[in-house]
C-alpha cells in the first residue's frame, strides 16, 4: 500500500505539471520543480514495490497510507479550481514594497497591475482623468461598493497570494458576477468615494473573455 500511496501522489504531481492545473495553483518558475517530485516519488514507489516482492512479502501500510492513498484519488477525480473572488476577500491587499514602475508606457498599455501600482505610488486623481484604459481580470465583488476588476500577485502559489484591483463604474444594469473574466475598456475618471476622490475606470466596453492559461502574476 505504501507503494500504490507514493505512485498516487507521484501521478499527481506530474499530472498537474503536465496538464496545466498548476497554473490555478502555482507560479510557472516553481512548475518544473512539482514535476520532478512526482517523478521521484514514481520511482520511489517502484523500488518499494520491487523491494516487497524481491522478499516474498505482501506490500502493506499503516492506515494512514490508506488515507494518503484516497485523498490522491480525490484529487485526481475533482481537479482543483479555486474562486479568485472569494480568495481575493479573504487575503490582505497589502503590496509591500513597489516595484520599480515602467512610466514610459503609454496608459491604453498598462496593465490592471500596472495602474494598481501606479495610483498607489502617485494618488493623486486629477493626474490620470481621461486617460485611456484597456485592462482585463476577474469581477471582484466589493462590501457596500460596486464590483472591482481585479488580478492576484503571488510570489510562490495561491497560498500568499496579494489582490489588486481597481474600482470600476459598469454601464446600468451591467453589474457582473462574481469570478467572471472580463476585458474593459474605457477612460479613468475621478470620483468621490467615502469622503475622499479615487480615480475608477468609466467602463466603455465590456467583453468576457476566458481565464488566462497563466492568471497568477508575479
Amino acid at each position: 500500500m505504501t507503494a500504490l500511496c507514493l505512485a498516487l501522489w507521484g501521478i499527481v504531481l506530474l499530472g498537474s505539471s503536465l496538464s496545466g492545473r498548476l497554473d490555478l495553483l502555482l507560479r510557472g518558475v516553481f512548475h518544473p520543480l512539482v514535476g520532478f517530485s512526482g517523478v521521484v516519488l514514481l520511482v520511489l514507489a517502484g523500488a518499494q514495490l520491487k523491494d516487497a516482492w524481491g522478499q516474498g512479502r505482501r506490500p502493506g501500510a499503516p492506515r494512514g497510507w490508506w488515507l494518503g492513498a484516497a485523498v490522491a484519488l480525490l484529487v485526481l477525480a475533482i481537479p482543483p479550481n479555486p474562486s479568485f473572488s472569494d480568495l481575493a476577500t479573504n487575503r490582505p491587499a497589502e503590496l509591500g514594497q513597489e516595484e520599480a514602475l515602467n512610466f514610459v508606457l503609454p496608459p491604453a498599455q498598462r496593465s490592471l497591475t500596472d495602474w494598481v501600482r501606479l495610483l498607489r505610488s502617485q494618488p493623486d486623481p486629477s493626474l490620470y482623468e481621461g486617460d485611456p484604459v484597456r485592462i482585463s481580470g476577474f469581477v471582484w465583488p466589493q462590501k457596500g461598493d460596486q464590483p472591482q476588476l481585479a488580478r492576484l500577485l503571488v510570489r510562490c502559489c495561491l497560498a500568499d497570494a496579494t489582490p489588486v484591483g481597481l474600482p470600476v463604474r459598469w454601464p446600468p444594469g451591467q453589474v457582473p458576477k462574481a469570478d467572471r473574466w472580463l476585458a474593459v475598456r474605457g477612460t479613468m475618471a475621478v470620483e468621490e468615494h467615502d469622503g475622499q476622490k479615487r480615480s475608477v475606470v468609466v467602463a466603455e466596453r465590456i467583453a468576457a473573455i476566458p481565464r488566462p492559461r497563466r492568471p497568477l502574476e508575479p
